[in-house]
This record gives structure tokens, sequence and C-alpha cells, in this order.
């Protein structure tokens, strides 16, 4: 009697189709960077169309003023505006009491290197301690590539200083665009965009960057006043660093989504 458990069939059995291979990791990294990417755009369509609207015309403006310098065609209102901060009879009298040139000069500090780079280090110091590192870099490579753009901006014009009226304080570099505008622009604003992941109610992300506007705005007059700047050097250096601190900011915002950098709650005290 044979063995059925022994029979064999012979019928042929269909190939197996070959695995896929492995994405290569060079490619499959980039891709998915990409595609969190746009999801991330069609998540928040609006913000980003208005950010990158805003960035837009920012960088705009500044190729406009720019181009201009270059071809050294005079503004009409750089003369006025610095004519107006000073006294007709005498261009070397500023408008307003002597006290009021001290309080400038003090204004116009908070948009010098040294004190922008002594807040940088304090803010960043306050997200290292809770243990927000990629908040941490975002804010020391915003603000350090903020100065070396500037620097390459000035050497690349190496606009003279305005003539026109008596400095009233000291200067050391060219003058198109404006550091102290730029700079303050991209810390002030790149800092009250952070400040506003800390809260929550609508009236106090307002409060976080009008105070960052506001700073940014008295930074770039106090530079006119002082004579140490064209006006047109200001609407400059502002243009480019809100083109700047918009681009950081978007930047934030994806990568927090990521899990790169982290939100309100991210930080362990």
């Amino acid at each position: 009697m044979p063995d059925t458990d022994k029979h064999v069939s012979n019928t042929p059995q269909a190939p197996q189709p070959p695995s896929p291979a492995a994405p290569d990791p060079a490619v499959a990294k980039p891709v998915k960077v990409l595609s969190q990417l746009f999801n991330w755009i069609g998540q928040h369509d609006r913000m980003v169309l208005f950010s990158l609207l805003v960035a837009t015309l920012a960088i705009w403006a500044f190729a406009a003023l720019a181009d201009r310098v270059s071809d050294q065609r005079d503004f009409h209102f750089d003369a006025w505006l610095l004519r107006a901060f000073r006294n007709p009879d005498d261009l070397a009298v500023p408008i307003g009491p002597h006290s009021l040139v001290e309080a400038v000069r003090d204004i116009s500090a908070l948009g010098g290197v040294t004190v922008l780079t002594m807040l940088t280090l304090g803010v960043a110091g306050f997200l290292g301690l809770r243990r927000m590192y990629g908040a941490m870099w975002l804010v020391v490579g915003s603000t350090l590539g903020g100065m070396i753009f500037v620097t390459v901006l000035k050497n690349l014009f190496d606009r003279p200083r305005p003539s026109l009226v008596p400095h009233l304080s000291l200067v050391f570099t060219s003058s198109f665009p404006s550091g102290h505008s730029m700079l303050s622009a991209t810390v002030f604003l790149t800092l009250g965009a952070l400040l506003t992941q800390f809260v929550h109610k609508r009236i106090l992300k307002a409060y976080c960057l009008t105070i960052a506007v506001i700073l940014t705005l008295m930074v770039g007059v106090s530079r006119v006043y002082l004579g140490v700047h064209y006006p047109s050097d200001v609407l400059a250096g502002w243009s480019a660093g809100l083109a700047w601190a918009l681009i950081c900011d978007l930047l934030a915002k994806f990568l927090q989504q990521r899990g790169t950098i982290e939100g309100d709650g991210g930080g362990s005290d």
C-alpha cells in the first residue's frame, strides 16, 4: 500500500516576485523632508503665503533702495529728514533738550552688536537650561546669520556716511544698510515671535510682537536723529531684517512640526 504521507506533488510552483530594493537613504531623507514641508504648507497655507508675501515685499523694497544707492542717485527725503532733526540755524545742534540726545544714544545702543549679542546669549542660555536646544540654536543662528549678512552688504555697497549734518555718535563702518536697524529687526522680531510660543492668549501674542516692532522702529529712527545714517539706510535695514526674521520664523515653525525645535511644552525644568 503506497505511503500517501510521502507523496510529492509534481505541480510546478509559481515563481516568487523579487523583493523590492530598499530605497537609497541619500534620496529617501530629502524626499521625506520635502513631503513634510508640503504637508505643513498645506496645513498652514494662509499663514505661509502671508509671511512669504511680506518677505517678498521686504526683499523688493530693499532691492529698489539698493539699486538706487548702487547708481549713486540721491533720495530727496534723505536730506529733508536729516535736517528735520536739527536746528535750522545750526545743523550741529539737534532738536530737543540735551537730555534727549543722551536718551536717543541709549535707544540706539539697543541695536548695537554688543547689546544684541548679550541679549542673544542670555536668551540662548535660558533655552539651553530648559533643554530646548533646537530653539536655542535657531536664536543663535538667526542672529549670527544676520550679523554676517549685514557685514557682507555693507562691504558690497560701501556707501559713505552722511556728511550733511555732524554725527552725534561714533561710527566705524559704511552706511548702507543700517546695521543697527537690520540687526534690531532680526533679533527683536525673532525673539518676539519666539515668545508667542510661550503664551496662548492672542492679546499677549500681539503684545510681544508689538513691543518687538516698537523697539525696532525706535532704533532705526535714533540712527537718523544722531545723523549717522540716511533714512534710506534705515529703510533698507528694516526691509532686510524683516525678510530675514520672517524666513527664520517660517523655518522655526516647520522644524517645530517635525519635532526638531521644541514648542512651549518641549523643555523640561
